[in-house]
Parts: C-alpha cells; structure tokens; sequence
C-alpha cells in the first residue's frame, strides 16, 4: 500500500478542490457499529428496526421509537478516531476542502473538521414537532420518557432524516455542488448503496477518484485508486505525510 499512498499523496498536494464522503465505516473505529455491516442493527436484529426508525413509528409510538433511538443510535461515549483526525488535519494544512457524511455522530466537528456536510442530519440537534423550537439534544437520552417541548409541550425529535422522510433539499444540493467542484473526491468507509446519499458521486467530474473501503462499490471501475483497507489507516498515512 505504501506505493499507492505515495501517488495519493502527490495528487492532494498538487490538488485544488478536495472533497471526502464518508459513510458508516468512518466512525467504526470509534465503537460505533455500521447499521448494514456483519454485527450491525439490519444482520443482527433485522429489517424490523426500519419501521423503529421511521418517521412513522415516531408519531404512532413515540415511546417505542426512543426506546429503540436511544439504545442503537446515541453513542454519547463515542470519541473522534485517527480518520476523522486525519481529515481535519488536511482541512488545517488547506489540502480538504469539505466533509460529507452519511453519519449523524458528530464526530468530524468533535475532531476538528470545519466544513462538514451532514446528508442525513445528527444526534447533536432536536427540534420539537409542532413549533419547531430548538432544544437541546441531551433531551433525547433518558429511557422510557418520550421528550417535550418546554415551550409548547409538543414532541422533540432528533434533527436525523427518518426512514420516510427526505433528505434536506439544501443540504443535499450543497453535498452536489461540493462534489462537482472537486478535482480529487476521496470515498471512504462507504458501500455506496444507500441512496439517493450515493448518487453523489455520480456528479464527480474531477481526474482522481479514491475509494477506501472494505468491500467492493458500484464505483470500483471508475476509481483510480481502490483500498481495501481500514479507513483511519490510510488517512491516517496520508495527513502525516503531507
């Protein structure tokens, strides 16, 4: 792998736009389980949880989805690991240029990163239902308590897109156009099948595709370089040598 780190290094060193996208394998490392890999909610408990995670469960059963949100998708305990530090040390030298994620862990700002692109929003943000008022996250993590608004006593929901629910128009033209402008997009710790999150990379114009990931994606054949390696290694190799 050195080879390749080395080529990789030279083309962000000579690059002018760099863009990463990362998926669930980024934040492995840190304890949190990736939903659709061996271990993971969908292999251990099965497709049932979409209907905990859904948009439609919150408002039927409210109970049961925190039930079920906070026991597999809050991870107060999880720390940054070495990807999430790599990639904000290449933000701070001015070699990356934006993060977008798929995770809702907050761990890219937690280590630094800036610019950081949340397609399917975060644990850190809840808002209540019906006067869309701002509260504070740590309103989502006590079991059997269904949270409510302090101001109108409507029901606060985590800021995460929902199975049913669309992702943020904005936020999502704002990953497009980040992706168009690349010149080098590096894909990491994604299987690039959650859509519409991996049709982004189908706007990818640049000369340099990069993609770090244990399993094979739709996109190998059009990468110029592909790794099957840990994520947090590569980067990891790639911010200390530049």
């Amino acid at each position: 792998m050195s080879k390749e780190i080395e080529l990789i290094r030279e083309i962000l060193r000579e690059a002018k736009h760099v863009v990463f996208f990362g998926g669930a394998g980024v934040s492995t490392e840190s304890g949190i389980p990736d939903f659709r890999g061996s271990g993971g909610l969908y292999t251990s408990e099965g497709e049932g949880n979409e209907y905990y995670l859904s948009r439609r469960c919150l408002t039927i059963n409210p109970l049961a989805f925190y039930n079920f949100y906070n026991k597999n998708m809050v991870y107060p305990d999880a720390k940054p690991n070495r990807a999430h530090y790599a990639l904000a040390k290449l933000e701070e030298k001015g070699i990356l240029k934006s993060v977008i994620t798929q995770n809702i862990d907050g761990l890219h700002q937690s280590a630094g990163s800036g610019r950081v692109i949340e397609l399917h929003g975060t644990v850190s943000r809840s808002y209540c239902m019906r006067c869309g008022k701002v509260c504070e996250p740590n309103v989502l993590g006590k079991d059997e308590i269904v949270p409510k608004c302090p101001a109108c006593g409507g029901i606060v929901r985590p800021d995460v897109t929902l199975y049913g629910e669309a992702l943020d128009g904005f936020t999502f033209r704002d990953a497009e156009n980040e992706i168009a402008a690349a010149d080098v997009l590096i894909v990491g710790g994604s299987s690039l099948t959650v859509y519409p999150a991996a049709s982004l990379v189908g706007n990818f114009e640049g000369k340099h595709l990069i993609i770090i990931n244990y399993s094979p994606t739709d996109y190998d054949r059009s990468a110029e370089f592909v790794i099957r390696e840990s994520v947090g290694e590569v980067l990891s190799a790639l911010a200390e040598g530049i």
